[in-house]
This record gives structure tokens, sequence and C-alpha cells, in this order.
């Protein structure tokens, strides 16, 4: 097997002009400092609620590098873009914390819209939700906590069992494989319970529903490990879609405050080290498992390759996809699809405002992440001098 030259910026940023690299370069420039991310969010967010003019500043520069659009609509340029460098698209409408009946119903119908949009079109591999874009939190930690439900929650309850099933029904339907997004840790047992009973339902004979397992947490190789299990009792396969973490500050600072455990690895290479044996065992058992590489780390890829050589699983087994996030890590995205790897990108979408909450998650993730926005910048960089010599 011939190893892949990630460090080739030629084809990570071929689709990319100059003026797209130069954007690049001062966005992630700018998050490279944690104060100004700070500081940067906090005035977006008073300026948004004083409805200040600052929406097509939002869309020409954070919008801009990690979404695709304002509708679904909006995101078919960006869709054929990918697609025409062999890389899908995972179109995910990113509104989520939504707190009232009307606002789920609203996210319920558009995810809905984007499995229809899915249905068919090999652009499209994936579909997505977010479980907090249709149920409360509060009612979802209630739950986790095995807590008693009043008259109204249960009935609320069910209306969040009645969207899972739309959308895991709807995709199954379409023969469309869908990925449940994990959430913070306190509640994440209740959305465990409502994956795995859509998988038994609906993953008879190929992975459509995917449970999301951010390795970053404590036991959550063996978490992976149970579910699978679970799956096999049943008779149906898995899907897992395995990430990192997205939620690592957060989940600290809750535990310090509430007094217990932090669920979150005491190292990066803990996590590192968890991430890797979970591909591992999904390999090992890849007769079962659908996995979803989701990660921008460079070893993983390796990892995951040497991986589907050894149990000898082609390339084009749509059982082993890699993903990354729309605006980061082309240098993986772009040389794996070249390399003819199944590859695709999170292209979330959605009003401007809606947003924010993924946006901001992305500035303060390459902040947190040791070497994100460093590495992000020395790539970008790098092509740009590469292309100024070639002129």
């Amino acid at each position: 097997m011939k190893p892949i030259n990630f460090s080739n910026t030629a084809t990570a940023f071929e689709a990319k002009t100059d003026g797209d690299l130069r954007r690049s370069y001062l966005l992630f420039k700018t998050i490279n400092y944690p104060t100004l991310v700070k500081l940067g969010t906090s005035f977006i967010n008073v300026a948004l609620k004083l409805r200040l003019p600052i929406k097509n500043i939002i869309k020409a520069t954070l919008f801009k590098q990690f979404c695709g659009g304002e509708s679904i609509e909006d995101s078919q340029k960006t869709i054929e873009d990918l697609y025409r460098f062999k890389i899908g698209t995972i179109l995910d409408y990113s509104v989520e914390g939504e707190s009232n009946e009307s606002d789920f119903d609203a996210t319920y119908e558009e995810t809905l819209r984007t499995i229809t949009k899915a249905r068919g079109n090999k652009a499209i591999p994936f579909c997505v939700f977010k479980p907090t874009g249709v149920a409360s939190i509060e009612l979802l930690t209630k739950v986790s906590e095995g807590k008693a439900l009043t008259e109204e929650e249960t009935a609320a309850f069910e209306r969040v069992k009645q969207r899972f099933d739309g959308l895991c029904k709807a995709a199954h339907e379409a023969g469309q494989p869908i990925f449940v997004d994990a959430e913070d840790s306190w509640y994440q047992d209740a959305i465990d319970d409502l994956v795995y009973a859509m998988m038994v339902k609906y993953n008879q004979d190929q992975p459509i529903v995917y449970n999301t397992f951010q390795m970053y947490r404590k036991y959550m190789l063996d978490r992976l490990m149970k579910g699978h299990q679970f799956a096999q009792e049943h008779g149906v396969q898995f899907g897992a879609k395995l990430v990192r973490g997205a939620y690592m500050e957060k989940e600290a600072e809750r535990a310090a405050e509430l007094g217990y455990e932090n669920p979150i690895n005491p190292t990066k290479e803990a996590t590192d080290q968890m991430y890797d044996d979970a591909l591992r065992y999904c390999m090992e058992h890849n007769a079962t498992v659908g996995l979803a590489s989701c990660s921008h780390n460079e070893d993983s890829a390796h990892l995951l390759m040497e991986l589907m050589n050894r149990y000898g699983i082609a390339k084009g087994n749509k059982r082993v996809f890699f993903a990354q996030l729309l605006g980061m890590s082309d240098h993986l995205s772009y040389n794996l699809a070249r390399a003819d790897y199944n590859v695709a990108k999170y292209v979330p979408y959605g009003p401007v405002e809606k947003v924010m909450p993924y946006l901001f998650r992305r500035a303060e993730e390459n902040t947190s992440v040791a070497g994100q926005s460093s590495r992000e910048l020395m790539l970008v960089n790098q092509e740009l001098k590469r292309r100024r010599a070639q002129r």
C-alpha cells in the first residue's frame, strides 16, 4: 500500500482560489488567539441580540469558511464543488439547543428535506441530525437520570420518540444512512437508548442508523463494544461514527461545578489511543459494523488505511468512510479522495443567527485543540508560497 502524502498542498487546495486561501489564512490567524476568539464570540452574541448590521461580515468570514449556505438550495454549489473532487456531502442543518415544540417540529421537517435531497444522490452519502434540535436538553437530562416524568413530560418524550422514528424511517426508506450526533455526557444515555431502538428497527440489512461515539470520554471504547454487542444480540447491523469530541471545556467545567468525576480522558494521548483502538475494533468487525471515521488526525487516517489493507477491505467499500468538517483539514479530505477512498465533508447550513453555536464551537475547537489552527495556517501558507514560486 502506497502511503499518502498529506503534505501535498497542491492536491489539498486544488479547489481553492488564491483569494479563498488568503481569507482562510486571515481567519485561522485570528482564531489562533484564544482571547480574541472569546472577545469576538461575546461581541457577536451581543451584536446579534441588538440586531446590529454584522450579518454580512459573519457570512463573509466564519460562515463562508465553515458553512454551505443558509438553505439546502444555497448549499447546492458547495455540494457540486466537493463532488467534482469525489468528496461527498453530509448535509447538516446545524440548529441545536432549541427549546419549544414548534422549533423542534421545524427542525424535524427541515431534516426530512435533507433526506429527500439525499435520496438517490451519490453526492450526499449521509444525512445527520442533532438530538437537541428535536428534543429539549432538560427532558433528555431527566430521562437520562432515570427520574419520573410528569404527564406533560411523558407526552413530550413520546413526541421526541416519534421525531427520531420519523427521521430514521425516512432514511431507511430512502436507503440513506443517517448519523445521530452526540451531545453532552449528562444526557447522552437517553439519546443512546433511542438510537439503539432505531438500529433494531432499521438496521436489519445494512447500517442505516449510526450512533456517534466521542472518544475523548472515559470508557467510551467499552460503550462502543457494548453497543455493537447489543446489535449482534438483536441480529442487526451496527453503525458507528467516531469522533474525538467537541465539548471538552464545557464537560470539565460542569464536573468541577457539581463535584463529579470529569468524564473526559486525562490526556490527549489517552484519547488518541482510545480512538485508534476503536478503529481497530470496528475494522475487526467490519462484516457487522459500518464505520465513519470523522477525524482530522493524520495518524488515525494512516492507521485506518493500514487496517483496511490488512483486512482486505476495498477503498470503495461503502461500509468505511473518512470524514472531516467543511473548511478544515482539506489536506486529508482531498488527498484521501484523490487516492480513491470514500470521503465526505460535514456541510452545515442554516440561517446565520441559528448556526452561531456551531460556528463558535468551530472557532473554540481550533484554539483548544493543540496545533489545530497553526497546522491549518502552515498548510495554507505553504500552498500560497508554492503558487507564488510557480508564477
